[in-house]
C-alpha cells in the first residue's frame, strides 16, 4: 500500500483477530520498523516484551475485564448502552501481546534535547508504536492498543523494573479484515472531527484553512 493508504487504513482492531500465528520474519519486520522510529537525542528509550503464554494472556485479559467493569460503572443512560456494545480488547484472540516500555535512563543522564521537555522520551516511544502500527497495516495485520489496565499490574506481569514505564499493550496478529469504519465511530461513541476544527493560524483560536493552489 502507498503511505497515505496505510495511514487511512490503520485501525484499532478488537473482534477481527483470527489467532493465526505470525511468521518470525514478519514479526521481525514490525519490530525493526518500531526500532527505526525517531527518538530524542537518539536515546531509543523503548523496550518490547513479547507475551505469548496463554496464562499471561488470560491474566491480563481478566485484569482488563475488571477495569472495563470499573469504567462501565461510571456510565449511565445512552453512554452505558453504547459502551456495552464496544469490545475493548483482543488479548486472547490475537495470541500475541507486545508490551512497550519506556526507559528514561536510556541514553544516559543528559539526553540531548530532553532538558526542557521531560516527556520527550515518552513521545519517542509513542513514535515507535505508530511505526509498528503502520508497518502492521502495510502487512495486512491488526493491532489493538489496550488501555484498560493499571500500570503497576502490567509492570509486575511482565517483570519490568520499577524505572521502566509500561506505555502500551499491543494485541498484534492476523485479522479477518480491517474495518472500513473505526469501532468507536461505528458504535456511535465518537466521530472523527474535521481538520478545520483543530487548525489555527499563527495563534490558538484564530481559524485557519489550508491554502489551495
Amino acid at each position: 500500500m502507498e503511505l497515505y493508504d496505510v495511514i487511512n487504513r490503520r485501525r484499532d482492531t478488537r473482534r477481527e483477530f483470527t489467532g493465526e500465528p505470525l511468521a518470525a520474519e514478519v514479526l521481525e519486520r514490525l519490530l525493526s520498523a518500531a526500532h527505526c522510529a525517531p527518538s530524542v537525542g537518539m536515546s531509543q528509550p523503548w523496550d518490547f516484551v513479547l507475551v505469548r503464554s496463554p496464562a499471561a494472556l488470560s491474566a491480563f485479559a481478566d485484569h482488563v475485564a475488571l477495569e472495563r467493569d470499573t469504567f462501565a460503572a461510571t456510565l449511565s443512560g445512552e453512554r452505558a448502552e453504547t459502551f456495552s456494545r464496544i469490545k475493548v480488547e483482543g488479548i486472547r484472540e490475537s495470541r500475541l501481546g507486545i508490551v512497550v516500555g519506556y526507559d528514561p535512563t536510556r541514553g544516559g543522564p543528559r539526553v540531548l534535547g530532553r532538558h526542557a521537555i521531560a516527556d520527550a522520551g515518552l513521545y519517542s516511544v509513542v513514535c515507535a508504536i505508530q511505526n509498528l502500527w503502520l508497518a502492521a497495516t502495510a502487512e495486512g495485520l491488526g493491532v489493538g492498543w489496550v488501555s484498560f489496565y493499571r500500570e503497576e499490574f502490567l509492570r509486575d506481569l511482565v517483570g519490568m523494573p520499577e524505572h521502566v514505564r509500561p506505555v502500551a499493550w499491543l494485541c498484534v496478529g492476523a485479522v479477518s479484515e480491517l474495518p472500513d469504519v473505526p469501532d468507536l465511530e461505528r458504535y456511535g461513541w465518537r466521530h472523527r472531527s474535521p481538520l478545520a476544527s483543530v487548525l489555527h493560524e499563527e495563534r490558538y483560536g484564530v481559524s485557519a484553512s489550508v491554502p489551495t493552489a
